[in-house]
């Protein structure tokens, strides 16, 4: 078996959302680095997901000259609907937050961007790299690759860790300094998604005593609907009609019926959450969901990969552009405050929607709890800003299309 050894500044594992904003903005400021990624590009591009893109991710895309297509081609979204069978809500969070949006979009498609844009500023991503050993020091690290049957050894100053829940890199940290600390939930959820006509533009949540259903948009003719189900179940269990019948019977209608179509895919989504205690160690910088996972309620999970990945790049760049390194020293105190805030609420989101067993004195204290917050984001402005700012994530100093517009108009009339 052949070998080889490269020197570089950063190693960044995982060109997942995380890795490639890092690797893109090193490029962009011409600090050396090697972004390795197990899969090949064929199947990093061919993942599908929906995608829901908030307000910071977008600035961040935006900023970072990531954000051509995303701009063009995605659905802005600016409400969401609460339902019981007694009730229904639609809550205008754009509205609340100065007309920030929530973004759909392709998760697929974002990756192709990204890649797309790292290739064209002559980056390059080593596909079907596995790295199989960290060895990670106070004075640099290095990263032992296999790639076509070639040890591959990385010699570099700091090692950005994007490789997800499963990678290496949060693996190599000792766990008396990780602390993980996990939350799991006695349910799942059924991921289906669906080729069919366009039902409603709104997220829908219902909380049905059948169980939570869930709608939302993946794009204009790529719809994904979710049904709450026991943590026991399986696909196979759930043929298509019961599917259909089941989403009719906790969501009713969208905008006169329930949308049908072909389901082109089923997966079930285990509930849960970590967080760990730290998000660095010596050289090594933990981002996205090596560091954290959350649960699907909110679709908070690519964003916070990304916000990450802007955090680490800027304190990368701080550190080779400026002589810095305050902002890699302080990482971890900068982002865990931000990941453990959002993480709350999206646990809260998820408690309030899902339908919870009432036979137990757990359960019926959940309840009271879920119908105290649906009563209060009806309700209770306070309750309802503060919701719809973490919901969008909101940016105080951001100023909007609206806004813009605005000035605009008011600069031409005088």
């Amino acid at each position: 078996m052949s070998s080889q050894k490269i020197d570089t500044k950063v190693c960044i594992i995982g060109a997942g959302f995380a890795g490639l904003i890092v690797a893109n903005m090193l490029q962009r400021y011409n600090i050396p680095y090697i972004l390795i990624e197990k899969h090949s590009e064929a199947q990093i591009s061919a993942r599908q997901d929906m995608g829901l893109i908030d307000s910071q991710t977008e600035n961040i895309l935006t900023e970072n000259n990531l954000s051509d297509r995303l701009t063009t081609e995605a659905i802005a979204q600016s409400q969401c609907e609460f339902r019981t069978p007694e009730q229904s809500f639609i809550l205008n969070y754009a509205q609340k937050c100065r007309h920030q949006t929530n973004y759909i979009y392709p998760q697929q498609k974002l990756l192709i961007d990204l890649i797309s844009k790292l290739q064209h500023q002559s980056g390059e991503v080593l596909f079907e790299t596995q790295a199989v050993e960290i060895n990670n020091h106070v004075d640099g690290a290095t990263v032992k690759c296999q790639q076509n049957g070639t040890t591959l050894t990385i010699n570099c100053e700091f090692v950005a860790g994007c490789d997800g829940t499963h990678g290496i890199t949060r693996a190599s940290i000792p766990q008396t300094s990780l602390k993980l600390r996990y939350k799991n939930f006695d349910y799942s959820w059924l991921s289906i998604r669906v080729q069919g006509n366009l039902a409603n533009r709104n997220t829908v949540y219902s909380t049905d005593p059948r169980g939570f259903a869930g709608y939302t948009l993946e794009s204009d003719n790529i719809l994904n609907y979710y049904l709450q189900i026991p943590k026991k179940d399986t696909v196979n269990q759930w043929s298509h009609e019961r599917i259909w019948s089941e989403l009719e019977l906790r969501l009713g209608e969208l905008d006169g019926k329930l949308a049908r179509g072909e389901i082109i895919e089923l997966q079930v989504l285990e509930i849960g959450s970590f967080t760990t205690q730290t998000m660095q160690n010596n050289r090594l910088f933990l981002a996205g969901d090596s560091a954290h996972l959350m649960n699907p309620a909110g679709g908070k999970g690519l964003n916070l990969a990304i916000q990450d990945a802007d955090i680490l790049g800027q304190a990368f760049i701080s550190y080779y552009c400026h002589h810095q390194n305050l902002a890699l020293k302080n990482y971890s105190q900068t982002r865990l405050p931000i990941v453990r805030k959002i993480q709350q609420f999206s646990e809260s989101l998820l408690q309030m929607i899902n339908t919870h067993d009432d036979s137990t004195p757990e359960g019926k204290s959940i309840q009271r709890v879920q119908q105290f917050k649906r009563s209060q984001l009806m309700h209770s402005e306070i309750y309802a800003l503060d919701f719809a700012r973490n919901y969008v994530g909101y940016i105080p100093t951001k100023r909007s299309a609206v806004d813009l517009n605005s000035e605009q108009a008011l600069a031409k009339a005088s």
